[in-house]
This record gives C-alpha cells, sequence and structure tokens, in this order.
C-alpha cells in the first residue's frame, strides 16, 4: 500500500480546500464565519500479504496501483471516520470483481494508526489496524514494538538470544522500551529452540518507536520482518517504571508489561474504533 489512502488523502484535502474557499468568500461578504478545520489522523501503512502485488481502492478509488509486498508508506494525514478500503490483485481492472480484503477502518481524530494488510494465523488475507504509541521516549531509549500478523503459531520474540516476548499470537502486539542500540532480533516457535525469523539486525535510535512486523506465512516459508520506525520522540524523563522488573543479563534495559509506554498503547488502542471484516480470496 506505498499509496494507500493517498487517493482519498488528496479528494479530501480538494474538499477542504473548497471548505475553506467558501468559508473566506463568506467572510468577505459578511454572512457567515470561517469554516472549522476537519479533524484528520495520522496513517502509516504496511504491506504484509507475501508474494501478492496488489492495487488499492480507498471508498471505491484505486489509490495504489502494482503495490509490493514487505514495504511501507507514511505518515498521511487523513480525516477522522470511517474507510472503506479493498484490496484487489495487481492490475485488477476494477473494483466489482472478488477482493482479496474488504474491510472497513476507523481513524481517529489526533490518533496515530498503522493499516496492515497480513495474513491471519490460518492463512487467509486480512487488514488490522494498530494504534501506534508515539508518546514520548525517555532519554537514551527507544520504544519497540512488537506485531504478530503471520500465518505462524504463537511465538516468542528473542533480542540477542535474550526471550523478550512470550507467547505473542496473531494479531496481538506487545510494547517495550529499552536503552538505544542495535539488537540481534529473532523469532522462535512459543517455548521452543527453533528459529522461524532472523537473526537480524535491529537498530534502536534513541528517541524512537520501531513497530515490527513478523509477516508471512509459516507452512510456505515466507516469513520476515517489516519494521516501521517513526523518529523524534525523544524528551521524557530517563528512568525504569518502579516495581518492573528487567529480565537478567539482557544489558538492555528492557521494561515491559506494566511501563507507561505499554499503558499508554492500550490506552491509544481503547480510543480506536475498529470494524474490520475480511473474505478470502
Amino acid at each position: 500500500m506505498r499509496k494507500l489512502l493517498l487517493g482519498a488523502l488528496s479528494g479530501v484535502t480538494a474538499a477542504a480546500l473548497a471548505v475553506a474557499a467558501g468559508g473566506v468568500a463568506a467572510a468577505d461578504s459578511g454572512q457567515g464565519h470561517a469554516a472549522s478545520a476537519q479533524a484528520t489522523g495520522t496513517v502509516y501503512v504496511v504491506h504484509g500479504i507475501p508474494g501478492t502485488p496488489v492495487d488499492v481502492y480507498v471508498d471505491g478509488e484505486r489509490a495504489l496501483d502494482d503495490f509490493q509486498p514487505e514495504t511501507t508508506q507514511g505518515p498521511l494525514t487523513l480525516p477522522s471516520g470511517s474507510h472503506q478500503v479493498q484490496i484487489f490483485p495487481a492490475d485488477a481492472p476494477d473494483a466489482t470483481g472478488q477482493p482479496v480484503v474488504e474491510a472497513t477502518a476507523d481513524v481517529p481524530a489526533d490518533g496515530n494508526v498503522s493499516l496492515v494488510a497480513h495474513l491471519d494465523e490460518g492463512g487467509t488475507p486480512t487488514l488490522t489496524p494498530y494504534a501506534n504509541d508515539v508518546s514520548p521516549v525517555p532519554t537514551g531509549q527507544a520504544r519497540l514494538v512488537v506485531r504478530h500478523d503471520a500465518a505462524a503459531p504463537a511465538v516468542d520474540v528473542r533480542a540477542d538470544g535474550v526471550p523478550v516476548v512470550s507467547g505473542l499470537t496473531n494479531p496481538n502486539q506487545e510494547a517495550l522500551v529499552v536503552d538505544a542500540g542495535t539488537v540481534q532480533a529473532d523469532v522462535v516457535l512459543a517455548g521452543t529452540e527453533e528459529v522461524v525469523i532472523g537473526p537480524a539486525s535491529l537498530p534502536l535510535e534513541e528517541g524512537t518507536a520501531t513497530f515490527v512486523h513478523a509477516v508471512g506465512s509459516a507452512e510456505e516459508g515466507t516469513l520476515t520482518f517489516v519494521p516501521l520506525t517513526i523518529s523524534d520522540l525523544s524528551g521524557a524523563p530517563s528512568g525504569v517504571p518502579a516495581g518492573v522488573a528487567e529480565p537478567a543479563d539482557s544489558g538492555l534495559g528492557w521494561v515491559v508489561g506494566g511501563s507507561l509506554a505499554t499503558l499508554l498503547a492500550l490506552t491509544a488502542v481503547a480510543a480506536v474504533r475498529r470494524t474490520v471484516t475480511s473474505r478470502e480470496p
């Protein structure tokens, strides 16, 4: 979805300009007040359906042509509210055939959301919106959010060989706060040493939030990472929240579970109204 919702964005921009122009005309004529700004949200998009270049339609209009898997796009500023999203195999003549995915996704006012096209645990294409935690990150640290968006059972995520997320299932996520630096990350089947993704070098720069999407299919051997990084989040005081233990010998300062970042992420998730329906192609 390199341009997912870009078509909708351009249409909305034109509409917003028309509304603004009308407001100016009314003000000039003394017959009204300036038009109110339309509420918007920030959207990132992730294509995690393996081997499937697609065309994307938003609200009935083609927004993306020949979008390639394992790529991301954003940020996009979109009007808040519901958007109808249909994903077709690349080069579909129009939006009248059977889509790979058809869903309704809501964008909250002033929210920050990722729309992820991926496979569910059983291998069916689907679309999942996630609230992105973009709250300030403590000095010297980074935020890491791991998302399970693959046709695979529960997994554990390891950093430099140390488990930091356990038993993660599709389509769930877990947030952590870590010391800035580069780690070797891999994914193993939950409770085992069987590596199914990685190891891969993962740079976690100070003041960033990195959202790592595990996508693909275990059965077809296409599992991989698709990362998305949001920068310029520095500014919060450093330190580990009281009562939160760090895994021994990690050397990374991982903060899990009861961290402020996790609480904020859960709060943000609660603020996102989500209606997602998927069909098999």
